[in-house]
């Protein structure tokens, strides 16, 4: 086995932990190309997922920079020894890629690349991706090549893994799409549910203002009054539900800002007091971070709508390499095991999933009269 700076077989074990560790797509990508960099110390590494139409719909690589890889261009091709590893299912050693006659180049702000090996990454029959690492890192004659038969091996292990865990997130993507429809077809329910109920009452107290207001006019400023409340609840019920709705802009903004965003509307939104702080947060993995919000958001959605709670506090904090989130209310509070065992779980069923989910717990703190703590931990990425 070729000596890198992390042979052996705890760099394996390493590498392919990392790869489990990661649920989104791109991030599975990533970790695999750094890992397989690493693992078999080449100046250079990439992993293409093709598209339907001669291109690649995701192309990452590990060992160019941020300025390199805006100058090369667009996304590559399948040609060339890209399509062959595609297309042929076969692995490719070549002692200087340049010189293979299906070379057909690359732009001028590409790095210079010599001695090359790829393979294809197969789910069952199916090829799912391209991997291919070039300029092994080690003093290597003129015309031959510096990967071995032993680095084709352990490439071919680190690919076969990279296949399940590539397939893995790809599922976790779909299985969180259609959360996101389960969710919003849930708001649509409650919005349905919540403000309908509210204008109904609005026009029937109305019509029963309209009739008082010649033989009862005291009577009718109060049924005026009503209306004036029941609009404004129905205005923050309409409120609360866009904020829902709207995509949260993690990719954009981040966690931190996007929970600072929608408590602020929150806090607009509704008689409650909402307030959102924050210390010492470092970034985590996108999955990590999806989970956090869609936690809070739940969190926030129990003590505005069912608590009763004056204040509802939301703060994310690092503890150790990850982070903990905990949105407490001074509500009505309830009796976790009571609610349970009569089956009304306040969506804490789904909290418990998410943070199972995303490696990391969930605790629930609440009695009648004792308002609600929800604190949810997760490891560093």
């Amino acid at each position: 086995m070729s000596q890198g700076p992390r042979s052996g077989l705890a760099a394996v074990s390493s590498a392919l932990l990392a790869m489990s560790r990661h649920l989104e797509v791109r991030d599975v990508l990533k970790t695999i190309v750094a890992s397989a960099r690493e693992l078999l110390d080449a100046q250079y590494a990439a992993l293409g997922v093709p598209d339907d139409h001669g291109g690649f719909a995701q192309f990452v690589v590990d060992g160019v920079t941020d300025a390199q890889w805006k100058a090369i261009g667009p996304l590559p091709r399948q040609h060339g020894i890209l399509a062959a590893m595609l297309h042929e299912a076969k692995v490719e050693r070549l002692a200087d890629v340049r010189k293979d006659p299906r070379f057909e180049g690359w732009p001028s702000a590409h790095p210079e690349m010599s001695d090359f090996l790829g393979l294809p990454v197969r789910d069952g029959e199916e090829i799912i991706g391209a991997l291919f690492l070039a300029n092994k890192n080690c003093p290597k004659p003129e015309g031959s090549c510096g990967f071995t038969a032993e680095d084709e091996d352990l490439l071919s292990i680190l690919a076969q893994h990279a296949a399940i865990a590539l397939t893995n997130a790809r599922l976790y993507e779909r299985s969180r799409e259609l959360t996101i429809a389960e969710e919003r077809s849930r708001l649509a329910h409650e919005l349905h549910d919540a403000v309908s109920q509210k204008l109904f009452s609005l026009r029937l107290t109305a019509q029963a203002a309209a009739a008082l207001v010649d033989r009862d006019p005291s009577r009718a400023k109060d049924e005026l009054q009503q209306v004036a409340v029941l609009a404004a609840e129905a205005a923050d019920e309409l409120r609360a539900a866009v904020v829902e709705l709207r995509p949260a802009a993690l990719d954009e903004d981040g966690l931190l800002a996007t929970l600072r965003t929608q408590v602020q509307v929150l806090d607009r939104a509704h008689t409650a007091r909402v307030t959102f702080a924050s210390s010492g947060f470092r970034a985590l993995p996108a999955a990590q971070e999806e989970a956090l919000l869609r936690v809070a958001q739940e969190a926030l959605h129990n003590a505005l709508r069912h608590s009763g709670a004056d204040h509802v506090d939301v703060t994310v904090n690092r503890r150790g390499g990850g982070a903990v989130l905990r949105v407490t209310d001074d509500g009505s509070g309830f009796d976790p095991h009571l609610t349970r065992r009569a089956g009304r779980h306040l969506g804490l069923v789904s909290m418990r999933d998410r943070a199972s989910g995303a490696g990391g717990t969930l605790t629930v703190e609440s009695a009648p009269g004792k308002g609600t703590t929800i604190e949810m931990e997760v490891p560093g990425g």
